[in-house]
């Protein structure tokens, strides 16, 4: 039985994208080899590639102001790429603290520059968005968009700032529709939304870059990509590939409609969770993310119960990160109404049995 996946990442997938991946695997395209046997410089796999950097540009409505990028080592290695590039030594950028990656990616910045903490929700260990505001005398605004481990989102993006904004949005990337153009540089890991581990998006605004003063590894240099076309060593072809497929079915549905499943959803879940006798939510109610729906049991020896009962319903990966516990259920695109229903039926039916 084909199992209802709610791992917070790697992530769920559409089932059409695992076929398609599945086949070339084996032979890609009719070519009688692998695409993981083809060269990163030949021309079908270049095809991929650029179609899926236009794809971005289209599904976010960007021109050739701003650059895609795919590459290696993951949101973690964006932690230092982003103050390496727009970071100069003397500035100060400033960062919004709410949750354990927007913290990581704090600490790097440490090692480039100023970092002025600017909003913070670790008082109340990231139930809520923190109000915060950056000058134009930070050099960048750093926000993350969904917090994975604790459940929460930005709801409202920060449009008006008066510096350029980067924003971390590796687990809710493509869920809804944003005002792309008013982002400096947006990254994002592909394994929670957008395709398996392995690849990461960027996309800068160009003219920010090249004015730090410093000397930069060619590998950390966003320019270097840039001008080397995401192949300045080889790129991830395999993950590329997953991605231009996942984003070929985003742009078939629309972030409109998009976002609009991932509403109902979530409100679906949250509803259960405020009615059930026997669980509560983990955060503030308006700061619930639409990806990352994280709960517990209000007993505590009812927690091994449910993981059990949820796993019979056919409903894994549910347990909590484990700095946090309890459990999360990730939605993300790939996960529809139906796997969400199963899981709310498993929770009502736990209620009868044990409330």
């Amino acid at each position: 039985m084909k199992k209802i996946n709610f791992c917070a990442g790697p992530g769920i997938m559409p089932q059409s994208v695992l076929e398609k991946a599945a086949q070339a695997v084996l032979d890609f395209k009719g070519m009688g080899l692998s695409l993981l046997e083809i060269s990163h410089r030949s021309r079908p796999f270049k095809d991929v590639l650029e179609g899926a950097q236009t794809l971005v540009k289209q599904l976010y409505g960007l021109d050739d102001a701003y650059e895609v990028l795919f590459l290696g080592g993951g949101a973690s290695m964006q932690f230092c790429m982003v103050p390496y590039n727009l970071l100069p030594e003397k500035g100060t950028a400033a960062y919004v603290k709410t949750g354990v990656w927007a913290d990581k990616a704090s600490r790097e910045a440490r090692l480039f520059g100023e970092v002025a903490i600017v909003g913070s929700s670790e008082d109340r260990r990231y139930a809520y968005i923190p109000q915060y505001e950056a000058s134009e005398a930070h050099a960048y605004l750093h926000i993350t968009t969904n917090n994975t481990i604790y459940g929460t989102q930005l709801h409202d993006l920060p449009y008006d700032s008066p510096c350029p904004v980067v924003a971390d949005m590796s687990s809710d990337i493509f869920s809804r529709p944003i005002k792309a153009d008013q982002f400096g540089l947006i990254y994002a890991g592909a394994q929670k939304n957008m395709g398996p581990a392995g690849a990461t998006l960027v996309i800068v605004r160009k003219d920010l870059l090249g004015k730090t003063g410093r000397k930069i590894p060619s590998m950390l240099d966003y320019s270097v990509h840039i001008a080397n076309g995401s192949m300045f060593n080889t790129p991830p072809v395999f993950a590329i590939y997953c991605c231009y497929l996942t984003l070929q079915w985003i742009a078939e549905r629309g972030l409109e409609r998009i976002e609009n499943d991932n509403r109902q959803k979530a409100a679906l879940l949250y509803t259960e969770i405020d009615r059930n006798a026997l669980f509560s939510g983990n955060v503030d109610a308006a700061a619930r993310s639409l990806m990352n729906a994280t709960f517990r049991t209000n007993i505590a020896e009812h927690h091994d119960l449910f993981r059990q009962f949820a796993a019979e319903a056919g409903c894994v990966a549910l347990e909590g990160h484990r700095s946090v516990g309890g459990f999360r259920a990730s939605l993300y695109n790939a996960m529809d109404l139906a796997g969400v229903s199963v899981l709310v039926d498993a929770m009502r039916e736990f209620e009868l049995k044990y409330g």
